[in-house]
């Protein structure tokens, strides 16, 4: 044989092995037992994943997307199990490998991005620390080497200033830096599969972009595969070669990326597609909230008209002292904005930029270092203690963590009845009728009221954040990334019943949001921070038409499946 014809057999063989799946499931059933019996969360999946791959999950919370993750791993809660069905990875079964198997097989082999950032990291470990022990566990470095490759992993994740976020805990990162944190830790082994929940819903457009864009880079450099799983369908078209779509534990449709989301075929994927913002919000359904287009003559009469501001905050500055160096750190600095009363102002920026800060302080759970807060034209600062309490029923939190902001001991009923009890609102019945109604406003069977917060899903979580924060009808409602853990169709039914919510009573909203094409949706106004600053402030449609500053034109820029022709 010569060296030509071995050369064209080494590549028929190479050619043969790349079209080998690296991950093989074959009609996967996942059975969970319950008090109420047994519930099948997942039946007949298959799926294939091959070296250098990326497939996307797609569907609503509860379709079986993490579950099906979580089989694969060998994760799964507890009274879950995979009742039949294959798992191969590299063509050897795994679907019930004994633990110590599995122990070896995570992390080195496949990589883990989980979704909820805060139940996900140890709270009295460091950052570092956390990502040294994946690294350790598997003998990808030495005590000698150990923090050189941890500073590699959180800078390859995005993570500004390494060496000394590295030494920080949990409490200390926002919520996307948080979750920055956990794709180092999924990334740091270069494992051969990387599984994805969510990776970058707590993350703003401009760092989804780079951690995106070092996922890609690494499945072409090391033939790395990818299974995301995620609600962005803009996202799954523009990162992703094939999609599946799953719905009630079943695949109902899966094939090329871009011809499912531009051509879907079954109904349940037409629903998703029509329903996501995240797409193309414009083009989509314009008409969906409360926004209209405004001709230059009704602008004149809205600029003629009196203001009547429900909040006014100026020059409100945050100053926090840092350990171990020589200046503070300014989260917020000198920002000017108002609240119209009836009215929707959105503030987007990266992670870190100071949104959350201003929305805290607004609702007085931390104190500005200077600057000034009216509401319905008073001081904030000067509130009485019952005055404080009258506030706090006016002005009600929607916060970015589901998990972290409800109480784990608690059933549902009692954390959506919580602020109806406290305020003594109606009769025991009164009550809990209102529970229920909250309940089906947000589009959770009733069934859901003797569970607790561990039992739901993280999109379900929100959802009972978000009908806890609208049991006092509340005036103004300060929204800190209130969709983010969302699928679309309940996204689009949660914004929907927000907009029934502001035309009705005339309620207000401060709207945090990384993710633009929401915030296009249900903005009247939009102001842009970075770094602490406010660097741009004006209508939605100025803000998205005419962007004037060069950092709001990368914003816009980085909205994924932008330049998509998704269905309609």
């Amino acid at each position: 044989m010569n060296a030509r014809d071995e050369g064209a057999m080494r590549a028929a063989k190479e050619n043969q092995m790349s079209t080998e799946p690296l991950l093989s499931v074959q009609g996967l059933a996942v059975d969970f037992a319950t008090l109420d019996g047994v519930v099948h969360a997942v039946e007949g999946v298959d799926l294939e994943i091959r070296p250098g791959e990326t497939v996307a999950i797609v569907g609503e919370s509860g379709s079986g997307k993490s579950t099906t993750a979580m089989a694969i791993i060998g994760l799964l809660a507890g009274g879950g199990k995979v009742a039949s069905g294959s798992i191969r990875l590299d063509g050897k079964e795994i679907s019930h490998a004994p633990e110590h198997e599995l122990r070896m097989i995570r992390g080195r082999d496949i990589g883990l991005v989980p979704q909820d950032p805060m139940s996900n990291l140890n709270p009295v470990a460091k950052i570092g620390t956390q990502v040294a022990e994946a690294l350790l566990a598997h003998g990808l470095a030495t005590r000698q080497n150990v923090q050189a490759k941890v500073v590699e992993a959180l800078t390859a994740a995005g993570l500004p200033d390494p060496e000394r976020r590295a030494k920080q805990y949990p409490h200390e990162f926002s919520g996307g830096m948080r979750q920055r944190a956990l794709i180092a830790i999924g990334l740091a082994c270069n494992p051969r599969l990387l599984i994805a929940d969510e990776p970058t819903s707590a993350l703003d457009v401009t760092v989804q972009q780079t951690i995106l864009d070092q996922i890609g880079q690494m499945t072409r450099e090391q033939g790395t595969a990818v299974l995301l799983i995620t609600h962005d369908l803009g996202l799954a078209a523009e990162r992703a070669e094939r999609v599946v779509v799953m719905h009630r534990g079943k695949v109902v449709e899966q094939g090329a990326a871009r011809q499912i989301l531009e051509d879907p075929q079954h109904p349940y994927t037409q629903s998703l597609v029509k329903a996501a913002p995240s797409v193309a919000a414009a083009r989509l359904r314009p008409e969906a909230f409360r926004v209209q287009e405004r001709d230059a003559e009704a602008d004149a009469v809205v600029d003629a008209a009196p203001a009547d501001n429900i909040v006014e905050i100026e020059n409100l500055t945050k100053v926090y002292p840092v350990r171990g160096r020589g200046e503070d750190f300014v989260a917020v600095d000198d920002v000017s904005l108002v609240i119209p009363r009836g009215e929707t102002v959105a503030i987007v920026g990266e992670s870190g930029s100071g949104k959350t800060t201003t929305a805290r302080m607004l609702l007085k759970v931390i104190e500005p270092t200077r600057g000034l807060i009216r509401y319905e034209g008073k001081d904030i600062a000067s509130l009485s203690k019952a005055e404080t309490k009258e506030f706090r029923q006016q002005v009600q939190p929607i916060f970015q963590d589901p998990y972290s902001s409800l109480n784990p001991m608690f059933t549902i009923e009692r954390l959506i009845g919580e602020p109806l009890d406290f305020y003594k609102r109606g009769s025991s019945a009164d009550r809990r009728a209102r529970v229920r109604q909250l309940l089906d406003d947000v589009a959770l069977p009733q069934s859901m009221l003797r569970r607790y917060p561990s039992e739901l899903s993280g999109g379900q979580r929100q959802r009972v954040a978000i009908a806890r924060a609208l049991a006092l009808s509340p005036d103004l409602i300060v929204c800190d990334e209130p969709v983010s853990a969302l699928d679309v169709l309940v996204q689009d039914q949660i914004l929907k019943l927000l907009g029934d919510l502001q035309r009705e009573y005339g309620l207000s909203y401060l709207f945090i949001s990384h993710d633009l094409a929401v915030v296009r949706l249900i903005s009247d106004y939009v102001c842009v921070m970075k770094d602490g600053k406010l660097v741009e402030a004006a209508s939605s449609e100025e803000i998205f038409t005419n962007p004037r500053d060069p950092y709001t034109r990368r914003l816009l820029a980085s909205i994924p499946g932008n330049e998509l022709n998704i269905a309609s």
